[in-house]
């Protein structure tokens, strides 16, 4: 099946190695494969598994710790059911991967600056340091398209850092407003109940519905500001001339 996966691939996509996932196994971290033949297969839910355990790794959780929660998360719910529900809340809120590696002579010469500005793009998550590569891998290449394209129209590196920092604070706090409403109005109803096993899966098919409306609704009301302050500015700062004005040489 599509979503299954070798240890092997497992292990590759979760950013571990094979001997740490047989090592979760054995520690009960992990719940084992589903072996057909001699080949064990892992799904979608083991690697949300696996990402909680980074998650909480470097949040100070030690692994015996970990192992409690996970103990009292599957106390008297279907195993299916708690890695359905890890799987929805893990998985990747934007669909844009990359492999794009630039060099920092590469980025000085399309972006301008030094070693300073490189610095603070990685600060900002613009950029993420590939050793093993000798260079900076980009994120997200729509981003720095956007970036590429402000500076092309004349907008100083500097200005494009700075309004990066802002849109990242910005979106910290529209996230935050999003995540509490399903916490206050889903989530904290559920564990008002008494978290009943049975309704799992309707709190986890709530939580796949409430995904994509962050962005829907984002893109959409940020259009039609874009369009207001757009109209503002025309009519009280450019103050073009009248195109039959200028025709008749006035």
């Amino acid at each position: 099946m599509g979503d299954e996966m070798t240890i092997d691939e497992l292990a590759r996509r979760a950013g571990v190695t094979s001997r740490n996932v047989r090592a979760y196994q054995e520690r009960g971290l992990l719940p084992p494969p589903t072996v057909r033949g001699r080949v064990g297969y892992y799904g979608e839910g083991h690697l949300a598994r696996l990402r909680h355990i980074a998650q909480l790794s470097e949040r100070g959780f030690s692994l015996a710790s970990i192992r409690q929660l996970f103990d009292a998360w599957e106390r008297g719910w279907g195993l299916a059911e708690v890695l359905g529900f890890e799987e929805a809340l893990a998985a990747p809120w934007a669909d844009e991967s990359s492999d794009l590696v630039l060099s920092q002579e590469q980025l000085v010469a399309t972006f301008g600056g030094g070693d300073d500005t490189v610095q603070r793009a990685v600060e900002l998550r613009l950029l993420e340091p590939a050793p093993e590569e000798e260079g900076f891998r980009v994120p997200s290449p729509q981003v720095l398209q956007a970036g590429s394209a402000l500076i092309d129209a004349g907008v100083p590196l500097r200005a494009v850092l700075d309004e990066a920092a802002a849109l990242q604070e910005d979106m910290d706090r529209i996230a935050g407003r999003f995540v509490r409403l399903f916490l206050d109005h889903v989530w904290q109803p559920f564990v008002n109940r008494g978290m009943p096993p049975e309704e799992l899966p309707a709190v986890t098919e709530a939580l796949h519905r409430l995904r994509p409306v962050a962005g829907i609704t984002v893109t959409h009301w940020l259009a039609a500001a874009m369009e207001r302050c757009v109209n503002e500015v025309a009519a009280e700062t450019l103050a073009l001339p009248s195109t039959n004005v200028v025709a008749r040489g006035e």
